[in-house]
């Protein structure tokens, strides 16, 4: 269901500011261990994308060695090749504009014009829940198609363009990012990186966000995550995903799900290019990752809720993860943690989730209900008969577990858990039926959901085996710690994540 679109005004990228060229020279201080041992770089005739971190294509393009256009022609040669994911992967492509804005920025940095930020001439991708200027957001449904198109860019789409990214397209979505298992009737379903032959679900809601990624299709992508809908798909796919504190990145432009929980943030291949994205995205300045030693570092490993019911090669994973940070000098703590077991009263069945959803949803399923997901729609409409103090009360509960949280989380670096409790199972299988869906839908979501509820920051870094089904280590802190979070996980990442083969 991969469709061009209409050739979008012209826009301006680069920033025209007296930091511009300090914030590229910047690249060089950025750590090149983590982009050496995850990113091999290809040889002269290689390609760049999916062999290349984020860092590496902008030291390349600075110095003139790499294209923007060389870029963006592999992005949509990935896209468009029939054996591949991109139908299922991408709702809408942005071929024309994304071309021209590569040869404008090429032309650019031939004048010797300072790129705007080190994510300059890049392609990323967007989940479709972020307006851009002349589209109508879809959010991965049928239900709003013929609705007035956005009349302007969200502010993290504006942003993305005054740093220069090229986005090459809207990536597809669970409809209305309502579950975390990447399943979508209406564009297709695309298949994980792992194992594609049996066809594993690629997790969600930022599903094809995650497989414009670890394709070549995209170098980052730009998604939402409310129970873990960045955390998710990363994990199950071997990527890095990263859910920033709620209020540090504005939604303003983003279709909601869940007000109270939903935040917007990276994918990428490494940490480093999570932290490169996440910048732009708050609308700071892009800054080094100060990754700190492992030995000294103190982490947290919660025994209540987040251990219960592993499958064996997430828990092998995992306790291999802990025995090589232990072994790095890390301080590596079980504790009980009493405290999340308190979890599952705060949002019981995702009833604050829905409710909020109802609310939006209201007005478009009195009308349109037939048109949406029949899953999809029987969560939302739990929501209808929330009452008024059921819901403050559970946001009085809520706020009583962040504190909790936040106390019991004092004196340590991160915590860690694993980001799922299983590996990514087979579509067929999740489709088998209505109880089988909901159920591992559940697991998918049980623990990315705890951070989002008490209001935290985290990471997903791959922690399995080279060859072997991905697992991810979810690292998580506390709300408004997310530089430091960034540059702890950095740490653990080299660590932990596997280094990547790639094909000749």
């Amino acid at each position: 269901m991969t469709s061009q679109s209409s050739p979008q005004p012209r826009r301006t990228f680069l920033q025209h500011t007296a930091g511009a060229a300090a914030a590229v020279g910047m690249l060089s201080l950025l750590p090149k261990a983590l982009a050496q041992t995850q990113m091999q770089a290809p040889d002269a005739a290689g390609k760049a994308m999916g062999q290349l971190s984020m860092s590496e294509m902008a030291r390349r393009l600075a110095a003139g060695t790499l294209s923007s256009s060389q870029l963006v022609e592999e992005a949509l040669a990935a896209i468009q090749n029939p054996s591949g994911e991109g139908a299922r992967t991408f709702i809408q492509v942005h071929a024309e504009s994304a071309r021209t804005a590569a040869a404008r920025l090429d032309a650019d940095r031939k004048s010797g014009r300072a790129a705007a930020s080190p994510i300059a001439g890049i392609p990323v991708s967007l989940k479709d829940l972020f307006d851009e200027a002349g589209i109508t957001t879809l959010g991965g449904s049928t239900v709003l198609i013929g609705q007035p198109p956005a009349a302007r860019d969200a502010v993290v789409v504006e942003r993305l363009r005054r740093a220069g990214a090229i986005i090459v397209g809207r990536t597809n979505t669970v409809e209305f990012a309502y579950t975390g298992l990447g399943i979508n009737p209406h564009y297709g379903t695309p298949k994980n990186v792992y194992d594609r032959a049996t066809g594993r679900i690629p997790g969600g809601s930022t599903s094809g966000g995650a497989i414009s990624v670890a394709d070549g299709m995209a170098a980052g992508a730009i998604g939402t995550d409310t129970g873990g809908s960045l955390r998710i798909p990363s994990a199950l796919n071997g990527l890095v995903g990263f859910k920033p504190t709620q209020r540090r990145i504005p939604l303003d432009g983003v279709m909601p799900l869940s007000t109270s929980f939903d935040s917007a943030g990276p994918m990428a291949w490494t940490v480093e290019d999570c932290a490169l994205l996440d910048a732009v995205l708050a609308g700071e300045l892009p800054r080094p990752l100060k990754v700190p030693p492992l030995r000294g570092l103190r982490f947290a490993v919660p025994k209540t809720f987040f251990q219960d019911d592993l499958s064996p090669q997430v828990a092998t994973a995992f306790a291999a993860a802990l025995s090589k940070l232990s072994a790095a000098g890390a301080t590596v703590t079980e504790l009980p943690m009493a405290e999340f077991a308190k979890a599952p009263t705060i949002n019981p069945r995702g009833m604050i989730t829905a409710a909020e959803a109802f609310t939006w949803h209201r007005e478009f399923i009195k009308t349109g209900a037939a048109k949406y997901d029949p899953r999809v729609l029987a969560r939302i409409k739990t929501g209808e008969t929330i009452t008024a103090p059921d819901y403050l009360q559970l946001q009085a509960l809520r706020r009583q577990f962040i504190r909790s949280i936040n106390m019991a989380a004092a004196g340590y670096d991160a915590m860690l858990m694993p980001t799922t409790p299983d590996i990514a199972p087979p579509i067929a299988e999740v489709l088998k039926d209505d109880d089988t869906y909901y159920r591992i839908n559940g697991r998918m979501l049980r623990n990315p959901s705890v951070v989002n509820l008490f209001d935290g920051c985290a990471l997903s870094v791959p922690c399995h085996e080279a060859g072997a089904a991905p697992v991810g280590l979810m690292v998580a802190g506390i709300g408004n710690t997310d530089h430091r979070l960034l540059a702890v996980g950095a740490a653990v990442e080299a660590v932990v994540t596997p280094r990547r083969a790639f094909s000749s």
